[in-house]
């Protein structure tokens, strides 16, 4: 959908994540990690994906900032997603990564509840945004480049939707 290089850009990311944690220790706290990956995806991974991303983090490192409890992770999350429509102007059910983001997001919530097991909550989360990932497939583009094609040629999912759920999952099997 759209111009075709989202695998393209992801895997630029990937790679540029990949050295940078060879390159050096990551930061301590979360805040600066995320921030630190939004100034490094901002610089390498290009394209209006690469800004979304670094919107997204840039809010969750400062939603995060002196904090690293669980809530604060659905808090970020949910900072991250507010950006992101703001200024990208998409919407859950736009077909776009927002889409995955959000059913994550909602997941995530439960970390918010006392006694939250937070690997079982970024389970349910990993598993929202595959469905909505695979939801995408049959919606309107209203967003995005994929807006620019005729929704009859769009016959499989949003790829930064699957790519946000292939991401989460990659941060789940880290954690496990």
């Amino acid at each position: 959908a759209g111009d075709g290089d989202c695998g393209h850009t992801h895997g630029r990311a990937a790679r540029a994540i990949q050295d940078w944690m060879h390159s050096q220790p990551p930061p301590a706290s979360p805040s600066q990690l995320l921030s630190s990956l939004a100034d490094l995806l901002l610089e390498t991974m290009g394209g209006s994906s690469g800004v979304l991303y670094g919107l997204f983090l840039t809010a969750a490192a400062r939603s995060l900032r002196g904090r690293s409890d669980p809530a604060a992770w659905a808090d970020a999350m949910d900072s991250g997603i507010g950006a992101m429509q703001r200024y990208g102007g998409a919407a859950p059910g736009d077909r776009t990564m927002l889409d995955s983001l959000c059913a994550a997001a909602r997941a995530l919530h439960s970390l918010r509840l006392p006694g939250a097991a937070p690997l079982r909550v970024l389970e349910a989360a990993v598993k929202d945004a595959e469905e909505a990932a695979e939801a995408t497939r049959h919606m309107e583009a209203a967003a995005g480049r994929a807006s620019y094609i005729r929704s009859s040629r769009l016959e499989h999912p949003d790829p930064g939707a699957v790519a946000v759920a292939a991401v989460l999952g990659a941060v789940l099997g880290a954690l496990r």
